[in-house]
């Protein structure tokens, strides 16, 4: 009998490994998929001939697919975590639902934080170097001469990353266990490396996060069909008309040697030609877009706002009066076994709306900084070097989410997966820390 008990114990951890394999295969191709045609639609259509830079375009195509699947895994991956809590206290003993528990997501916790370590160190850096590399003088011209220098470049790029940190190292702390702690590179180096570039990612959703939320009013604003109160388009229609024909022309009448007149009037007529299609959108809306969806989005962005502000109030105020409020690296109360909120399933839905909320506002923000207003993606016209960028930026964005919704106040522990995470930023505050304080 104990025999057979163990035959049958290790059948089912086979059938469930084999399940929760093939669901997360089934999910990441899901996100694959859309992440290509999200890709495809801005990629730039000129570069897609047939010949080597068309294999090494296409090569940087896949890997930055890839990212940015990865990346929405990870955005999606507290929102799903969310939801799966609720259903399984919800429905505890449904046989349908057995497949979702925590070890399912425990797993896709591990994946998210493999996958985005191996896309910020590898896969990204490969495509860059990939589709700048020519090959080396002297050596035959082709895809293996690229890769070689590709491959010759990632070795350079982590000795320098490498010395870097070493001399850092040496600088803030002469302790000779630290030194020797850097010849392990996956127990300390890797997950060091990492939780830097997550503290990057939480400062700069710090930064980016106040902007898109003051912006996306901007954004909707200008999407959305603004209701026509004391406005009469027929009149502003017509006048644009009339203002177009006279710069048409002028534009027919000028000769071909003011070329700078050309270029001027062009540029107004572009932009007189844009005004009006955004008047005749406006007058084809119907009543119902333009008198009841701008104003109830509107609204529903200030509650947004205003819960977003003042639930992040809430937690400060904690933090200031409770030390024990603290995050920490603590186990949660685990998947199915209590509710994350005390509104349970509304409270739950709230907390999946403010995350995707912040997400997106952080990304609007990202776009509407200066330094990096250069990324913003535009149709058929995005080179892959720009594609590339955008995909480690999003990546950075994403995998700081949690830690940064898990910091704001904004959602509570839920797995053991999720404090894993958590317990990467105190690492890189202590040493910083400690640097201050000598």
């Amino acid at each position: 009998m104990e025999g057979q008990d163990e035959v049958s114990a290790r059948e089912q951890h086979f059938h469930s490994q084999v399940r929760e394999s093939t669901i997360c295969f089934l999910l990441f191709a899901v996100l694959y998929i859309v992440s290509y045609f999200i890709i495809r639609r801005y990629k730039r259509k000129s570069d897609e001939q047939e010949d080597e830079d068309a294999i090494v375009n296409r090569i940087s195509l896949f890997l930055s697919t890839f990212t940015l699947a990865v990346s929405a895994g990870a955005v999606l991956l507290l929102p799903f975590s969310i939801i799966s809590n609720e259903i399984l206290l919800s429905f505890p003993q449904n046989y349908y639902i057995q497949w979702l528990n925590g070890s399912l997501i425990h797993g896709l916790w591990n994946l998210a934080s493999l996958f985005s370590n191996l896309c910020l160190f590898v896969l990204m850096p490969f495509a860059f170097f990939f589709l700048e590399s020519e090959g080396f003088a002297g050596l035959k011209k082709g895809i293996r001469a690229r890769i070689l220098e590709t491959l010759v470049m990632l070795v350079l790029l982590a000795l320098l990353i490498l010395g870097i940190v070493w001399v850092a190292s040496a600088l803030v702390d002469k302790d000779a266990a630290s030194m020797e702690s850097l010849y392990d590179l996956w127990e300390f180096y890797l997950p060091y490396l990492y939780s830097c570039i997550s503290l990057m990612g939480c400062l700069l959703l710090l930064l980016c996060t106040p902007v898109g939320l003051s912006r996306m009013f901007t954004v909707m604003g200008q999407l959305l069909v603004k209701p026509t109160i004391l406005e009469d388009l027929d009149e502003q229609i017509y006048i644009i008309t009339l203002e177009e024909e006279a710069l048409q022309r002028r534009l027919n009448g000028l000769s071909s040697s003011v070329e700078y007149n050309i270029m001027e009037l062009e540029q107004e007529l572009e932009n007189v030609k844009t005004l009006k299609t955004k008047l005749e959108r406006r007058k084809k809306a119907s009543a119902w877009e333009r008198n009841l969806v701008y104003p109830a989005v509107m609204l529903l962005l200030l509650i947004e706002t205003s819960i977003s502000v003042l639930l992040v109030a809430c937690n400060i105020l904690c933090l200031l009066v409770d030390e024990t409020a603290m995050p920490k690296g603590t186990r949660g109360p685990g998947i199915g076994n209590a509710s994350l909120s005390a509104f349970g399933f509304v409270g739950a839905a709230l907390e999946i709306i403010l995350i995707f909320y912040l997400m997106v506002s952080s990304v609007v923000g990202f776009y509407s900084l200066r330094f990096f207003g250069n990324f913003i993606p535009k149709k058929d016209d995005t080179t892959m070097t720009k594609i590339i960028g955008n995909c480690v930026s999003i990546l950075v964005l994403s995998s700081a989410l949690p830690v940064m919704s898990r910091t704001l106040g904004l959602v509570i522990v839920l797995t053991s997966a999720y404090g894993v995470l958590i317990l990467k930023m105190p690492k890189v505050c202590t040493t910083v820390t400690s640097f201050v304080t000598k």
